[in-house]
């Protein structure tokens, strides 16, 4: 079983391009099943959104994560 606390520091790394995402800074739970639908990744300041300059989110998939290892966390995103 896994904390959230230590979850949150390790990064998550992209397999299919080796690029750093960030870290997550939310999950969506199905309360009703118990599970984690998705994990969400808060940008790193280097995505800037069209308005306002804000960050943007990320939300990726449970089923895209491929291994939670000591450090990172891997998950698999195809480019658009």
């Amino acid at each position: 079983m896994l904390k959230i606390s230590e979850i949150q520091s390790k990064d998550i790394v992209n397999i299919s391009d080796g690029k750093v995402l960030g870290h997550i800074s939310d999950l969506d739970i199905n309360l009703e099943e118990g599970t984690v639908q998705s994990i969400i990744i808060g940008s790193t300041g280097r995505m800037l959104t069209f308005l306002g300059g804000k960050e943007s989110e990320m939300v990726i998939p449970w089923e895209n994560i491929v291994k939670i290892g000591s450090d990172v966390i891997l998950v698999r995103l195809e480019e658009k």
